[in-house]
């Protein structure tokens, strides 16, 4: 087994266990925020600014729906240039796929959104995990892993992964901010889409044409 594949095998079962943790111990509350879920739910609401908030919902925007599919689809085509369609109907599949297992998993957990006269923008569903923040971590790692395959010199390197994870941990704190999702149904959705990536990378490396890695 080579160093990336134990790399991939390795996060993928600490996300996973801790993903077990967190949903066992929330059930085990009956969905009851934690200590630290209420404290930092509380200290957002307590730094809500107009303009800030305004740029919340804009950003919270891009993760979902059309927006968050676009994005899948390019970079699916960028990773791919030669098998294009074929790589952003891969892509679609692998969110689509995403957004079943999530979805499963919280109406197995069902837990409820903090109250609603908090939220800041409009929510539905249970709360864990955070669709949005599975949805853009997906997207996220998406879109790293086709500007990598473009990228030559180090610092493009380092941009093509550092950008896309920062808007996706912005995206996160969006879901705390606008006051709809507890912090804990954010990391779930961060520990979830890990395992996601890390089950679907084996599939995508066999079914997408390889290119050769930059000098």
């Amino acid at each position: 087994m080579g160093h990336g594949r134990r790399a991939r095998v390795l996060a993928g079962t600490v996300a996973a266990a801790l993903l077990t943790v967190l949903v066992i111990a929330v059930l085990g509350r009956q969905g009851v925020p934690f200590a630290v879920d209420d404290t930092l739910h509380r200290w957002a609401l307590a730094q809500r600014a107009a303009t800030v908030t305004d740029a919340a919902v804009a950003l919270t925007v891009t993760a979902s729906g059309p927006p968050a599919y676009l994005l899948g689809v390019l970079a699916g085509m960028m990773a791919a240039p030669r098998a294009r369609w074929w790589a952003a109907a891969l892509a679609v599949a692998v969110l689509a796929a995403g957004q079943l297992v999530r979805l499963g998993l919280a109406h197995a957990v069902d837990r409820a959104r903090p109250p609603v006269p908090d939220w800041a923008w409009q929510a539905a569903g249970p709360a864990l995990p955070s669709g949005h923040t599975t949805t853009s971590a997906l997207v996220a790692a998406g879109l790293a892993a086709a500007l990598l395959r473009h990228a030559r010199r180090r610092l493009a390197r380092i941009l093509a992964v550092v950008t896309p994870v920062l808007w996706a941990c912005a995206v996160g704190t969006s879901r705390v901010y606008l006051g709809m999702h507890w912090p804990s149904d954010v990391v779930a959705g961060w520990l979830l889409s890990i395992v996601i990536i890390c089950a679907a990378l084996p599939l995508l490396g066999r079914l997408l044409p390889r290119s050769p890695h930059p000098p």
